[in-house]
């Protein structure tokens, strides 16, 4: 994974980046945590402009968040769940994830998207929260672009940081960053059979009482 997400940076540049963190906050497989900062090793090294690699990975985190906020506000806290509920086989949101999600932004309000958007596994969900509960979109826009920001710039400035270093840290996390996407793969297929398992269950007709 390491090498295709370098491959994709050096052909298509920031627009890459921009590109490859929408698709990271809508469909987590391709972690940002290796995104930027392979963006911000680039950057280090000439290839790319280090204020152009986190404002093109910043706005397509945004992009990706602002997607979860209006299907969120679009559908309402039922339909929300519902929706979660009939489509948890395939996607990796339950309605326990939409309720804690919720919980936790009407706790915190506009803090829980600004924190929100730094912490891994949050930071697309907390998005959905804010649009049910029709947060003003030009609040909800500045708090999840700076904890957008925040994050984009650190992970970049880490791989930025490493420079030299981060060839040979790719040696051996090239295949973590494989064993990981196959843990995923292999988490989703067997998150499918247990859902359909489950259906049938809950489908199968009940036998005849005895006496």
């Amino acid at each position: 994974m390491f090498s295709f997400i370098a491959g994709i940076i050096q052909k298509t540049g920031v627009w890459g980046v921009g590109l490859l963190m929408l698709l990271e906050n809508i469909v987590p497989i391709i972690p940002s945590e290796l995104i930027m900062p392979m963006a911000g090793f680039e950057a280090a090294r000439g290839a790319l402009d280090p204020m152009a690699t986190i404002a093109l990975g910043t706005l397509g985190s945004v992009l990706g968040g602002v997607f979860w906020y209006w299907i969120g506000r679009r559908l309402g806290a039922e339909r929300v769940s519902r929706w979660a509920a009939n489509t948890g086989r395939w996607l990796p949101l339950s309605p326990e994830d939409v309720d804690r999600g919720r919980e936790w932004f009407q706790r915190w309000g506009a803090a829980a998207v600004f924190i929100g958007r730094m912490l891994p596994g949050v930071r697309g969900v907390i998005c959905l929260p804010a649009g049910v509960a029709r947060m003003k979109f030009g609040s909800f826009l500045l708090w999840s672009s700076l904890g957008a920001l925040g994050w984009t710039a650190l992970l970049a400035w880490t791989g930025y940081r490493l420079k030299a270093h981060y060839a040979q840290i790719g040696q051996w996390l090239n295949p973590a960053a494989d064993a990981f996407l196959a843990l995923c793969v292999l988490f989703y297929i067997v998150r499918v059979v247990r859902y359909r398992t489950a259906e049938q269950v809950a489908k199968k007709p009940a036998g005849p009482v005895s006496p």
